[in-house]
């Protein structure tokens, strides 16, 4: 019996699904469960991810990351003795098509939470069904601009008090005092620019531009030519693929690189430094809650694992596409259900509220409570001759998300 609906008879859904079914697009729901039979009545987590569409190849990596979960919790005994099945629907890029698989989860696959999206326009678009009408948790793991304050919705990867309070200072002292933001024409690059600017100018800098492009947008020459005619020290970039690959290329053959000038980017890890050759991205400097660079017990073992899991994936774990926040969320929400020895909603938000683990990617972790936020440890990261980030400096303790 489910404690959140009450008597539930099995479904068709309830089967088994080879691991190899992750790797493709959903054309309805994924189930994942253990590879034997459990007596226990299955908790039921939904994954709402990008499979297919531009942002695709990183949603890809989130749903292998709660695979690696599950079958982990599950070899140990599950959680209160029941298997964890993962129910698994891709949000095609697209949150028209996010809103129907959300709402999907909720009523026709019964989850108990739901994990995903990367985009906040995806986080938007899907928390109505699962949260507002859908009454259930919902945990976003992406990197995003902040002041996400609904209720049962709780945020696991870093906002900006926590990227930039520690980088714009790093920022002046290595790299300059001024800045220009070519950004992408959404909402995460018009918050976070707006939060930068103003603690670029608390420290004493300066902002020479900020201009936004549309997201497939090419051709960059305008402002290369306004960034290389100005004195700009920093480009504080927040231009996202498609686009990103031409616009740092157009920033390198422009000379920007061998006047001494920086870019920084702090979505970008090692997966995403695949886009561009390693002379253009060499320098580079990110602010992130996990670097592939990190060479602690815990997070060897966890590179190890996925490895292991996933032997010919091409993206793997990173801060940038969620699936840090991803791992995190549900080593946090697993605490949650142990404490509150339940799975229902409101017994689990209440443990969730102060939920902490020693251990995660990149470090431990708590929930901040009542700010449905997390505290963690952040790295500032630059990329060296061969595109591989390295660790400059990392946070004193866990960083307050200072939200809510």
């Amino acid at each position: 019996m489910s404690e959140k609906n009450g008597p539930r008879n099995p479904s068709r859904r309830d089967f088994l699904i080879k691991s190899s079914a992750l790797l493709g697009a959903a054309a309805g729901t994924m189930v994942l469960g253990p590879r034997w039979a459990w007596a226990a009545e299955p908790i039921r987590v939904g994954i709402a991810t990008d499979l297919t569409g531009p942002i695709g190849v990183e949603g890809k990596v989130d749903a292998r990351i709660a695979k690696m979960f599950a079958e982990k919790v599950n070899s140990n005994g599950g959680i209160l003795g029941r298997p964890v099945h993962l129910y698994i629907v891709d949000t095609a890029s697209s949150p028209s098509v996010g809103v129907r698989k959300a709402s999907e989860l909720i009523r026709r696959d019964n989850v108990d939470i739901v994990f995903g999206g990367i985009t906040s326009a995806m986080r938007n678009a899907i928390k109505g069904p699962i949260v507002e009408r859908g009454q259930t948790l919902y945990v976003y793991p992406q990197l995003y601009e902040g002041g996400e304050c609904t209720k049962y919705l709780y945020c696991t990867g870093p906002v900006p008090p926590q990227q930039i309070d520690p980088l714009v200072p790093w920022l002046i002292k290595n790299a300059g005092k001024k800045f220009w933001f070519p950004s992408a024409n959404y909402v995460w690059p018009h918050v976070l620019n707006k939060y930068t600017r103003k603690s670029i100018e608390a420290h004493g800098g300066e902002v020479l531009g900020e201009e936004y492009f549309p997201l497939n947008q090419t051709d960059y020459g305008t402002v290369v030519q306004k960034i290389m005619n100005s004195d700009t020290d920093v480009v504080f970039c927040t231009v996202i693929p498609p686009g990103i690959a031409p616009f740092l290329k157009q920033l390198h053959n422009a000379g920007f690189a061998k006047r001494g000038g920086r870019v920084a980017c702090v979505y970008f890890d090692d997966n995403a430094a695949s886009l561009v050759p390693d002379k253009i991205l060499a320098g580079m400097i990110t602010s992130l809650d996990y670097l592939a660079a990190l060479q602690d017990p815990y997070d060897k073992a966890m590179r190890a694992e996925y490895a292991k899991m996933f032997p010919n994936a091409k993206v793997h774990i990173g801060a940038g596409n969620a699936a840090t926040g991803m791992y995190r969320g549900l080593l946090l929400w697993e605490k949650a259900v142990r404490e509150a020895k339940s799975i229902k909603r409101d017994a689990v938000a209440e443990a969730l509220d102060h939920a902490k683990i020693a251990q995660g990617p990149g470090g431990p972790a708590q929930m901040v409570p009542g700010e449905r936020h997390c505290r963690m440890h952040m790295y500032i990261g630059v990329a060296n001759e061969h595109g591989k980030f390295q660790v400059a400096e990392r946070s004193h303790g866990l960083l307050d998300p200072k939200q809510c």
